[in-house]
């Protein structure tokens, strides 16, 4: 069973993590990190939706049943491709098509299934909560808590903060702008903020010294993620 944490988890967030499980997803050819389903249960533990007992379980059955793990796996990935193209095209003002929206209505039927309210006793940020019930080695147990992440950011009045991170080389990183004014345009200052700065500062320094050397890199190096 799982409950959505009191403090310091951003739900509506949630879903938006899951969309950038590929990395540079807005590139010609986007990494993946959920090569096998083992890596959907890794990622299900460090975003605090499941437990270690239950992720043991998990990877439990899907040793004993590769195949339906597999099929699991596939369903994550149409779920996650799913969300990316109807939070990045709210990004940029695009309307999601019908074919994604019935999808994602589709596969949160059964999420919600499974879903109901709950007393969150001793909780000073509410009375209740969401919970999510269910077997804890079903095998499309990480998705549920994603998708009623999407629905619920789909509904909220922070829906107009989605944003896609504006490097230009595709990296494509979806995040919520929580800053004063809306003015975010990375996905994290530390990456693609720090290139854009470091090209800028090139870029006038060329314009005030004559042609140089540009120092920017054209490729998708490693770096490190928010």
């Amino acid at each position: 069973m799982w409950k959505q944490p009191a403090e310091g988890f951003d739900w509506l967030a949630l879903c938006l993590r899951f969309a950038n499980t590929a990395d540079w997803h807005a590139s010609p050819r986007p990494k993946e990190s959920l090569a096998d389903y083992q890596d959907l249960v890794v990622w299900g533990v460090r975003g605090s939706l499941l437990s270690r007992h239950e992720a043991a379980r998990l990877m439990g059955r899907a040793s004993a049943q590769p195949r339906r793990a597999r099929e699991a796996l596939a369903r994550a990935v149409m779920v996650r491709e799913t969300i990316y193209r109807i939070m990045s095209g709210l990004a940029h003002g695009d309307e999601p098509t019908g074919r994604d929206l019935a999808t994602l209505n589709g596969t949160l039927a059964g999420a919600l299934r499974r879903s109901r309210i709950a007393a969150r006793a001793g909780s000073d940020t509410g009375r209740f909560a969401w919970e999510i019930a269910g077997r804890i080695d079903d095998f499309d147990r990480v998705l549920w808590p994603v998708l009623k992440s999407a629905a619920d950011l789909l509904t909220s009045t922070e829906l107009h903060r989605v944003k896609q991170c504006a490097d230009d080389r595709g990296c494509g990183w979806l995040f919520l702008d929580r800053s004063k004014n809306r003015s975010r345009r990375w996905c994290s200052m530390k990456g693609c903020g720090n290139r854009a700065k470091v090209l800028q500062y090139n870029r006038r320094r060329a314009e005030a010294t004559g042609p140089a050397v540009s120092a920017s890199r054209r490729s998708a190096p490693g770096r490190a993620r928010p």
